[in-house]
């Protein structure tokens, strides 16, 4: 029997934590938890749901049925047991985007976030039978021969890459750079195999380069959101600003990296300051968050922007909010679709899983999860434009930036090469007499 001294000692412990815990679901509830987006970690602390938490007696279950009968067990590793359930529950969230490295595919993942490796500079997924390129970087070796997304890799100096895991093929593409490969390539319109040879190298991607492409007409290459993106973008605006310069073609062509507040200070050079141009939505709507523009100084420009399959992240972002805005006109090919936010979560082994965190939606409170950014007018390349290495896009796009220039209305400018008339613009050279233009 317990004494009534023991009871009383245990009501008032269940007493005490009951107050705390009162007051850490209190705390948790109201209380917005700010986060560190550039320093977030695993020392935050999530509780799971009773009733949402993993059934581990079955999961305890079928690992002893399998440890004591499978009958080549012993030579499994306990650890790749272990990864392989980690990699299964995030098959099972169908988000590609949420993804679970080892160790060493860690390592090799963080060396591209660091751009400290060398080979052909595109990013491959798994096909059916062989790898496809998924996306090209601008500046990239890839890109120098006119490699293109959805390409399927087929051979690497001759050897099939068939059936092969994405990494061990991957392994034989890259080396150390000044070497070559020779890649075999089927291509969706092609009826034979095409045949690239590339010379690896360490990337350095100017971050902007920008020139008059011709009749004062000024064409800015955005090829990475880094670190020092905005500084280089907001310098070549300044310097293009100071020669009296008012139509301007923006190309966000194979930009595909995320880093979102380098997106925001780029948009604030167009759209009027506290302006919305992107809200983050997380699973706790206490930490949503809205991203506005903050600069005085923004010019109304006649604005075209080059988008294609390997825009991706803050470049649709970027396009997205020009876009609702009605500040520029959207040419090329629909975007790549990537609509969520990722944070890196380091475990105790040194393994990493990156998991979707959030969604972001356009000023117009949109969701566009999944969906592409259409253009507003379509330019495809053709199969000479791959044989001559004409660059089409950027062509067609100084022909409707001067007809732009000429009408003075986006609307109107879009319905006149949506008609299929655009060939007959020769490229006029009206003189643009005021900063700003009107939309119906």
């Amino acid at each position: 029997m317990i004494s009534n001294k023991t009871k009383k000692v245990i009501i008032i412990l269940v007493m005490i934590l009951s107050f705390f815990m009162g007051y850490s679901i209190g705390y948790n509830r109201f209380v917005p938890n700010i986060i560190n987006w550039n320093n977030y970690s695993l020392s935050q602390t999530w509780v799971i749901k009773t009733d949402d938490s993993l059934n581990n007696s079955l999961l305890n279950e079928t690992y002893r049925l399998i440890s004591k009968y499978f009958y080549s067990f012993d030579t499994v590793k306990n650890k790749e047991v272990s990864y392989g359930m980690i990699k299964w529950m995030v098959t099972v969230l169908k988000d590609k985007h949420t993804e679970f490295f080892t160790p060493d595919e860690a390592k090799k993942f963080n060396e591209v976030l660091n751009w400290d490796f060398e080979w052909i500079w595109a990013i491959i997924q798994k096909h059916a039978l062989w790898v496809q390129v998924e996306r090209i970087i601008a500046g990239s070796p890839a890109k120098d021969v006119w490699i293109q997304a959805k390409d399927v890799i087929i051979k690497a100096d001759w050897q099939d890459l068939k059936d092969l895991e994405l990494t061990d093929a991957v392994n034989k593409i890259k080396w150390p750079a000044g070497t070559q490969v020779k890649l075999e390539v089927l291509r969706q319109w092609e009826k034979e195999t095409l045949t690239f040879d590339i010379t690896r190298r360490k990337v350095e991607v100017p971050t902007v380069e920008y020139k008059i492409v011709e009749n004062n007409v000024w064409y800015i290459a955005l090829n990475i959101f880094w670190e020092n993106s905005a500084d280089e973008f907001n310098k070549a605006v300044e310097d293009l600003y100071s020669k009296n310069v008012k139509w301007i073609m923006i190309d966000l062509r194979d930009n595909s990296w995320w880093i979102l507040d380098k997106a925001v200070e780029i948009l604030s050079n167009f759209i009027e300051k506290d302006k919305l141009l992107v809200t983050t939505k997380e699973k706790n709507i206490l930490n949503n968050k809205s991203y506005f523009s903050y600069w005085n100084n923004h010019k109304k420009v006649p604005l075209i922007v080059l988008i294609n399959g390997n825009s991706a992240s803050a470049s649709e972002i970027m396009a997205w909010a020009l876009k609702d805005y009605s500040q520029a006109i959207l040419v090329g090919e629909k975007t790549y679709g990537k609509w969520s936010v990722q944070r890196p979560f380091t475990l105790t082994d040194g393994s990493e899983i990156k998991i979707t965190v959030a969604k972001w939606y356009t000023p117009k409170d949109n969701l566009i999860d999944g969906i592409w950014i259409q253009p507003d007018i379509e330019v495809k390349f053709q199969k000479e434009d791959f044989d001559k290495k004409y660059d089409r896009q950027l062509e067609e796009g100084k022909k409707i930036l001067n007809k732009f220039i000429e009408t003075q209305d986006i609307n109107k400018t879009i319905e006149i090469f949506n008609k299929n008339i655009s060939n007959s613009w020769s490229g006029t050279t009206n003189t643009w007499a005021t900063n700003s233009w009107t939309t119906k």
